[in-house]
């Protein structure tokens, strides 16, 4: 990513010098799957030993003498759910410290790009005028649930993992066999000296470190901490100020709606400045929160419970950072102020009506009219783009795939003609069809147990069309079956058809991330694929409809 974000400021700079530029960079760090090089997981090694209670207590204690949080910061107690260090058994602590040390190689290597891209702006001269901001979008993540995994897919395939079986593979972690997330108590530490986690609207979900870089613009202000509250919304509008570009009222004739953020940029300029802040309300998934005038109001809302039950929590943030001193008992008219006050803000902004009713509806915009998946049957006409997870077909149940493709001439570009013709996922789950020896292969990947189908004979160069039909059975398992030219070459038995097929996307003509270790990528087919079609059996429940969105939804999640 960031050779090509170079490459295109180079040559922006290089044509139109005169010309500002804006890069937006989102880096994969630090979500799951947690894998960064060999040398940096290395680099790590033992480095958290001592466990997340003195990791804890020690980067607290950090950010206070650093002036990061303020001195009066309590560090909150440990969330339900965490363990205590010393009480966690043996192997449970060696698989959370491997899962912790390949989430520090990943955020070291991230940090790395970053410096290699300042440096490239010192390099052209663009360093010092250049606005740099960087943050994260939410707290530590808590779908690595207590224990932390070592493949996040079977968690959200619902499937359980033993500790003192994944323990075995610990040096696979942090690398492409694995697609780890870290424990709740490592996210705690990482949220330190908060609680709760991303998708929740206390501190820990919503508070993020935030550095802005501008020596030209700050002069002066170099090192210096900024306390009043921003929010993540403020920062277009601060950009948009520091530009001198206004917000337009209509982009080609559409209205475009209001900036709900401010310009940060007088805070940035001024330490006694006061940002011109009503209030902002927080929403997510249930849980609900409210910043004003210092005070903030919060909820941490249980999934299908009436939301009118929700217990309001009420905070003083200008004296109680963490969240700590629950003052709702004692201060019963200012929590009903910022309560009221955020059905006005979620009714102006278009919150309502709340639903938890979990993923699946949060993601029932996916099967609109007019977008990717909003089909049954998909049609491709390769060589096309990596197509990302979010517009592949739904993997939940049964598919049939047929492939028209012209195989080459045995040794015109590679022995048989070897090359995936289609493939999703990875290593570590999914699937792929390819040509390897000469013979079409069909693998699925089950969490690395694999079902695999070959044709007895090599493929005669010229016109073919594969088919092949995978069929979910009641149990979940399914039949995969394998034909070329309208003659059956095998099936086999996949003794688990997933409902989430890894994090990663889908490719045709090669296979960018390896779903077995028949070949190495990108594995590239030499012959010509005029079209694959996927296609997906009309659902004929509710029932199975539901199930097969919700799949869709946790899907989603893994990428959020």
């Amino acid at each position: 990513m960031v050779d090509w974000a170079m490459n295109m400021v180079r040559g922006t700079t290089s044509l139109v010098p005169e010309r500002p530029f804006f890069m937006y960079m989102a880096f994969g760090a630090t979500h799951s799957p947690h894998q960064a090089p060999q040398d940096y997981l290395d680099k790590y090694r033992g480095r958290f030993d001592d466990g997340w209670d003195a990791a804890r207590e020690e980067w607290y204690s950090r950010q206070k003498a650093s002036g990061i949080i303020p001195s009066n910061t309590r560090l909150a107690p440990r969330n339900r759910g965490v363990e205590a260090w010393d009480d966690l058994p043996s192997n449970h602590q060696a698989f959370a410290n491997r899962l912790q040390e390949a989430f520090a190689g990943m955020l070291d290597h991230t940090d790395h790009q970053i410096g290699r891209m300042v440096a490239f702006l010192e390099e052209i001269g663009r360093l010092d005028d250049t606005m740099i901001i960087v943050m994260s979008d939410n707290g530590a993540s808590q779908e690595g649930q207590s224990t932390g995994v070592f493949d996040e897919m079977r968690h959200f395939n619902q499937l359980h993992e033993d500790v003192d079986e994944a323990v075995k593979h610990l040096d696979l972690i942090g690398g492409p066999r694995s697609h780890s997330n870290i424990p709740w108590g490592w996210a705690q530490a990482g949220n330190a000296p908060l609680k709760w986690y991303k998708q929740n609207t206390h501190g820990g979900g919503t508070r993020d470190p935030l550095i802005i870089h501008w020596p030209d613009g700050l002069k002066g202000q170099e090192g210096q901490i900024r306390r009043p509250f921003a929010y993540a919304t403020d920062i277009a509008a601060t950009i948009l100020d520091v530009a001198g570009v206004g917000m337009p009222d209509e982009v080609a004739g559409v209205e475009q709606i209001p900036m709900s953020g401010i310009s940060l940029r007088d805070t940035l300029t001024d330490p006694d400045a006061k940002p011109d802040r009503d209030a902002q309300y927080m929403e997510m998934l249930g849980h609900r929160g409210i910043w004003m005038d210092g005070w903030k109001a919060v909820t941490w809302h249980r999934r299908g419970k009436d939301f009118n039950d929700d217990q309001w929590e009420l905070y003083n943030l200008d004296e109680d950072f963490s969240e700590c001193d629950d003052l709702a008992e004692r201060e019963p008219s200012k929590l009903k102020e910022l309560t009221d006050r955020w059905w006005v803000e979620a009714e102006r902004h278009g919150v309502l009506p709340l639903d938890d009713r979990g993923a699946g509806m949060l993601f029932r915009a996916s099967r609109l009219p007019g977008t990717p998946t909003a089909r049954r049957r998909y049609v491709y006409h390769p060589p096309i783009s990596h197509i990302v997870s979010d517009a592949c077909p739904s993997a939940a149940r049964s598919f049939t795939i047929t492939a028209t493709i012209v195989h080459p001439a045995s040794g015109s570009k590679v022995d048989g003609g070897d090359g995936a013709i289609i493939a999703r996922g990875t290593i570590n789950s999914g699937f792929a069809l390819y040509v390897s020896q000469g013979k079409v292969v069909f693998d699925y990947n089950c969490f690395r147990e694999h079902s695999r189908v070959e044709m007895p004979t090599g493929l005669a160069p010229g016109t073919h069309e594969i088919v092949v039909q995978v069929d979910r059975n009641a149990d979940q398992s399914a039949t995969a079956t394998l034909s070329v030219d309208g003659v059956e070459a095998g099936t086999a038995h996949i003794p688990m058809l997933l409902r989430i097929i890894s994090s990663t996307g889908m490719d045709f003509g090669r296979s960018n991330a390896p779903v077995t270790d028949d070949y190495l990528a990108p594995f590239a087919y030499p012959g010509t694929i005029h079209k694959v079609v996927i296609q997906l059996p009309e659902i004929a429940s509710a029932r199975d409809r539901k199930a097969e969105v919700e799949a869709e939804a946790r899907a989603a999640m893994t990428r959020q």
